[in-house]
């Protein structure tokens, strides 16, 4: 079974007035994503939504301004892609999904083989969300119209780098 995971489509990263705001590139990201999600739900295939949702003092702090803080709104969905009743909500603290969080245990209960990442930033939290799921065996898509980053050209690094030594698949 194959799962879409909607990485950090939060306040903070999406709206203009969001804590690390990621550009005009945010947008076209949230067409995108919707649309992906939109098919998912159509299907009636698995939809997990996972939030970068940080500590006042997190150590992430010392690399990136504060951002998506526990309780300050710029850590919830935005309202364009709400998470439906039985859609599953995964807070993290670190690039990655699966680290100190219960992502990897949800996916195989449910059987899932294969997961396809949207969402945002295309070199940190895609980058590396990708790279564990590889590491635990899944198979893995990224739609490149459906992830965003700040630096155009890390993001097309990081597709490239996902695609050549992943093994990703890139839509």
């Amino acid at each position: 079974m194959k799962a879409l995971i909607i990485v950090d489509m939060v306040y903070d990263f999406i709206d203009s007035k969001g804590a690390l705001y990621i550009g005009p590139v945010a947008e076209e990201v949230v067409s995108q994503v919707k649309k992906r999600l939109e098919e998912y739900r159509s299907k009636g295939l698995p939809v997990i939504y996972t939030n970068d949702r940080h500590i006042k003092d997190d150590i992430e702090f010392e690399l990136f301004p504060a951002h998506s803080i526990h309780g300050s709104g710029g850590d919830e969905v935005i309202t364009e892609l709400s998470p439906g009743p039985d859609e599953r909500v995964i807070d993290k603290r670190r690039f990655s999904a699966f680290v100190g969080t219960d992502l990897d245990i949800t996916l195989r209960d449910k059987g899932i083989e294969e997961i396809e990442l949207a969402g945002v930033v295309t070199n940190i939290c895609i980058l590396y969300t990708a790279a564990m799921a590889r590491m635990y065996g899944y198979k893995v898509t990224v739609s490149q119209k459906a992830v965003a980053s700040f630096d155009q050209e890390a993001h097309d690094f990081a597709l490239k780098e996902m695609e050549k030594t992943l093994g990703i698949t890139i839509i």
